[in-house]
């Protein structure tokens, strides 16, 4: 039933300024409101404002998508050299400003010298604000990543290494007053390193990893397009986020497929854009011009921060909204 009408002296501009707790019982107190207060009716009757709305049902608005919380997720792009450190320890600050995010992931395979990271590296991108480290190809580039991953649990290498290979290639993560979100990392192998075949331990660890928390974060770090595609479909519903990674350019196919899962081809990369996917332009040219060995610098020119922001229902697991971040570091 409809509720009566309620006086009030003041008028309806005035009345919006009453301010309301932020939760009530741990919830959502401005979109439960938000979605109670629908239709306001309002009449002025002997120099009084009266207001009444229709009835909306209790269980309409414990459904409506604003009611829930999400879980915002910002995960950066391959990071390359000190240029794309820099980027991150610049940028990030006013990043976290406008989106908010709960839990920052990196990959960072590229950041010591644009081949590898070390502890050094590593704590350095830990100290910027990023709360998880994953990895690829490139792991292996700096001989001191063994006891990174013998002593960093926020570091990850890819899944499917061989057993026995040190490291983890999961994490599951609770950021403060937020719930449990797990983080996966594979690598293809499509035109890479023939490692164990991703599909196959991706379903098994994501079954596992679903026993802890419906949030699972998968930065996929493959060469083709269609690897990464298919293994997203593959685990649609199943993940809340599949980010494609290695190949540095980034994509502008970010979609949330029909059972809820975010997809983005590649997230791009972080650090030096006036280059050739973070190197010197000219030795590169060279080297496909005579074939010869050359020395590929990390160039310095246009930095650029790249990735992508994902808004996951906390309840169901599924993504809400998926968006690319592109941000230029003024010079």
């Amino acid at each position: 039933m409809s509720l009566p009408w309620a006086l009030c002296r003041d008028s309806p501009s005035q009345r919006t300024q009453v301010r309301f707790p932020r939760t009530i019982c741990g919830l959502d107190f401005g979109a439960f409101l938000a979605c109670r207060a629908v239709a306001f009716q309002r009449r002025r009757v002997f120099g009084f404002w009266c207001f009444r709305r229709p009835a909306i049902p209790f269980l309409a608005c414990l459904q409506s998508p604003a009611y829930f919380k999400r879980v915002k997720i910002l995960f950066i792009g391959d990071i390359v050299g000190e240029p794309g450190r820099r980027a991150v320890k610049e940028l990030l600050p006013r990043i976290k400003r406008q989106h908010a995010p709960d839990l920052i992931i990196a990959n960072g395979e590229n950041s010591a010298g644009g081949s590898g990271i070390t502890p050094k590296t590593a704590a350095e991108i830990f100290s910027a604000g990023v709360d998880i480290i994953t990895s690829g190809d490139h792991l292996w580039d700096q001989k001191e990543v063994v006891g990174l991953l013998q002593s960093e649990s926020r570091f990850l290498r890819p899944l499917n290494y061989p057993q026995g290979t040190p490291g983890q290639g999961s994490v599951v993560y609770q950021p403060n007053n937020q719930p449990p979100v797990a983080v996966l990392n594979l690598q293809g192998r499509s035109f890479m390193p023939d490692l164990d075949n991703p599909f196959i331990a991706a379903r098994a660890e994501v079954e596992r990893l679903r026993q802890n928390t419906v949030i699972i974060f998968v930065d996929f770090h493959a060469e083709a397009t269609s690897e990464k595609a298919a293994l997203a479909r593959m685990l649609d519903g199943q993940v809340s986020a599949l980010i494609g990674t290695h190949t540095h350019v980034q994509t502008a196919d970010e979609q949330i497929l029909p059972n809820g899962t975010a997809f983005l081809t590649d997230a791009g990369f972080t650090g030096p854009h006036e280059s050739i996917i973070g190197r010197e332009i000219e030795p590169i040219i060279k080297r496909f011009l005579t074939l010869q060995p050359q020395r590929f610098a990390v160039a310095t020119e246009r930095i650029m921060l790249q990735g992508a922001l994902v808004e996951i229902n906390e309840t169901t697991g599924r993504a809400e909204r998926i968006q690319r971040i592109s941000e230029r570091l003024e010079p």
